[in-house]
């Protein structure tokens, strides 16, 4: 099977009878819009990919930033980024690693192993990744869905709002029994990016204070992920009262609602040296500003959250080098998820992670409108969409 370049025409998968095969999916056909759940093909896996029956999609806050025009991708789009599923078919030429039945979480960032930063050690910012997302397409640059001949695009190389996807054999990491399908599906982006942005771009802190705005998934990840470490305090900032009461059952020491107050204000009246680690996990400049704004001197800024397009905020040049504050950026926990996904899920079956909290509300694939619905209004928990 061959695809046209892009625009063109694709050819849809085929089943063990020859005949085109389809499946529902979620497509998003311009910013504003609601996602339409449509019949949709999928081409065969090409040299180096495989098939993968989709069991659990996470509702991420990243899909939503290009569902609203804040960031673009090339239109239409399969949606969907955090899965988990069962392989279901391999093409020619895998690595021969992976069985028909394996049980494997997906990641938006593949691995080719080959350029600088994945040689260096820091396969997140693989080269691949921004190629593969720029084009829309898988990481030889074409795509493997279509409808009724019209090119569809994958998203991050996943497009998981689906009943199947075909990805690369590296953007997949085996998931062991006991993990379900909804944990394994979080863990492959919300999960490894908080406690990832605790244990890779802090390391240790022990004993340090960490500060956590924001208590969506990624938020309350990385407080599991500073409980783990043994950080100490750990204060978390949120508007909703409900998603501060679980940041206390996660391991938050203490809580601010910042709908009461001048943030930093409430920060500092707890900590009046101001805290060594401040993680700010919601993308927008003010809460960046305030993450800031209460470091002590030497703290540090590890921003994780996504923004719109072009926005900025304002660093105090006096500040930052007076009182030697930094500010950092952690894509994906600044992870190498073939290392950290298992220790995640090993430390998920030895109790030491309790992500089965983490998990909200779950709806059906026709339901993920509403699901976004819910995410856009504060629900409490990572929403979960099953195909």
């Amino acid at each position: 099977m061959r695809a046209a370049p892009p625009g063109g025409r694709t050819e849809a998968l085929t089943d063990d009878n020859g005949e085109t095969m389809s499946m529902r999916a979620a497509v998003l056909r311009s910013p504003g819009t609601p996602l339409t759940i449509e019949q949709v093909d999928l081409a065969p896996p090409r040299s180096g990919e495989i098939v993968v029956r989709i069991e659990a999609s996470g509702i991420c806050h990243s899909d939503y930033h290009y569902m609203t025009g804040d960031i673009t991708c090339p239109l239409p789009v399969v949606l969907g980024h955090e899965g988990a599923g069962i392989v279901e078919e391999l093409g020619p030429d895998t690595a021969g690693t992976l069985a028909v039945g394996d049980r494997v979480a997906l990641m938006w960032r593949p691995r080719c192993g080959r350029c600088v930063p994945c040689i260096t050690g820091n396969p997140v910012l693989c080269q691949s990744g921004p190629r593969q997302a720029a084009t829309g397409g898988l990481l030889d640059g074409t795509s493997r869905l279509s409808r009724e001949g019209e090119q569809l695009h994958h998203f991050l190389g996943v497009s998981c709002f689906a009943e199947r996807v075909v990805v690369s054999e590296t953007s997949v990491v085996r998931v062991p029994d006991g993990v379900r399908p909804e944990i394994a599906a979080i863990a492959g982006c919300a999960v490894i990016t908080g406690v990832g942005a605790v244990l890779n771009a802090i390391g240790e802190c022990a004993g340090e204070s960490i500060l956590v705005l924001g208590a969506g998934g990624v938020g309350l990840s990385s407080v599991m992920g500073a409980r783990l470490a043994g950080a100490n305090p750990i204060v978390v900032v949120d508007v909703d009262p409900e998603k501060l009461e679980l940041a206390e059952r996660l391991g938050a020491t203490h809580t601010i609602d910042a709908s009461a107050g001048n943030t930093v204000e409430q920060v500092l009246a707890l900590l009046p040296d101001g805290v060594t680690w401040a993680i700010e996990a919601i993308g927008r400049p003010a809460t960046l500003q305030q993450a800031f704004d209460c470091l002590a001197p030497a703290g540090t800024l590890v921003a994780v959250g996504l923004g719109r397009v072009g926005e900025t905020f304002a660093i105090p040049v006096n500040a930052l080098v007076q009182r030697q504050k930094r500010v950092i950026g952690s894509l994906y926990g600044s992870a190498n998820p073939l290392v950290d996904l298992p220790k995640i899920f090993g430390l998920y079956l030895a109790g030491r992670l309790p992500l089965d909290e983490l998990i909200g509300t779950t709806y059906p694939l026709e339901q993920v409108n509403e699901a976004y619905d819910a995410l856009a209004s504060g629900s409490v928990g990572r929403a979960v969409v099953i195909p």
